[in-house]
């Protein structure tokens, strides 16, 4: 099971991040999958058989076929129930705002039905979507979608931006106080503008940029010790590290070690764009 990355069109490489697919076929025993939250918000579209999400507490939901799921600050446990045929939409930590009249923070760790966020032209891009015959074409379709739909460019806040670029560079090693000297803004005014704008605090995004940092650490080099891994993403201590690895993949990272570590991966591969 490996996703296919295809970048958008310089008219919308602003706003959205990549496009990805991701096929299999049934599994005799499905698998359940930890999405650990990467600060990307993104339209999934299921052409296949639709997935069931496990909640922290309670019994499995079977999600929508098609659906945005707003930022995550938790690992969000799926499983397929059948075929997986799947194509997102991956857009920057900043590039949903445009094309929404929800506010940003209320879809925090939830899936939203394409209806609800779009009305009629929801169910029109979600039937026409599922009806495409590959993966160009629907590109293509989700392509005029969102350029239809960008009427609301006065939404960019650069300053939101540059910081979101800040992070990214840094890989989630910039302080939140720097931040907003570097900006020359109040830091309430900053976590405020993050919070409508993207749905996470500064803070938060940056522990999601670094998480996801060491989780790539330990896909591409040998690491031996967790306190090697640790101090190569520059946390301050292991404590620190194991609290903020936990909080996001829901396991230390001793029991994320071995094949889970590969599985979880298979939903963070935008990054390699």
């Amino acid at each position: 099971m490996k996703p296919r990355i295809f970048a958008p069109t310089r008219e919308l490489s602003e706003f959205v991040k990549c496009y990805w697919t991701l096929e299999s076929p049934k599994e005799k025993t499905p698998t359940r999958n930890t999405i650990v939250p990467d600060g990307c918000m993104k339209l999934i579209f299921h052409y296949g058989d639709r997935y069931k999400h496990y909640p922290k507490s309670g019994e499995s939901i079977t999600l929508p076929r098609c659906f945005l799921i707003g930022q995550l600050t938790k690992p969000y446990e799926v499983e397929p129930t059948g075929e997986t045929g799947t194509f997102f939409v991956c857009f920057h930590p900043n590039g949903f705002l445009p094309f929404t009249t929800i506010p940003i923070k209320e879809m925090e760790n939830t899936a939203i039905p394409l209806e609800k966020l779009f009305g009629k032209e929801g169910q029109e891009i979600e039937q026409a979507i599922l009806q495409a015959k590959s993966t160009s074409e629907r590109i293509n379709l989700i392509e005029t979608f969102l350029g239809n739909r960008l009427t609301r460019v006065e939404t960019i806040d650069y300053l939101v931006k540059s910081t979101v670029e800040t992070i990214l560079t840094a890989h989630g090693n910039f302080p939140v106080n720097k931040l907003s000297k570097q900006n020359n803004i109040n830091r309430r005014q900053l976590v405020r503008k993050f919070s409508s704008t993207i749905g996470l605090s500064p803070k938060q995004l940056s522990k999601i940029v670094r998480i996801q940092a060491t989780l790539k650490t330990l896909q591409t080099k040998d690491v031996s010790t967790l306190t090697d891994l640790a101090y190569e993403n520059e946390y301050f201590d292991q404590s620190h590290f194991i609290k903020d690895f936990k909080e996001f993949t829901g396991l230390t990272p001793k029991e994320f070690f071995g094949d889970q570590l590969k599985m979880s991966l298979i939903f963070d591969k935008v990054g390699d764009l």
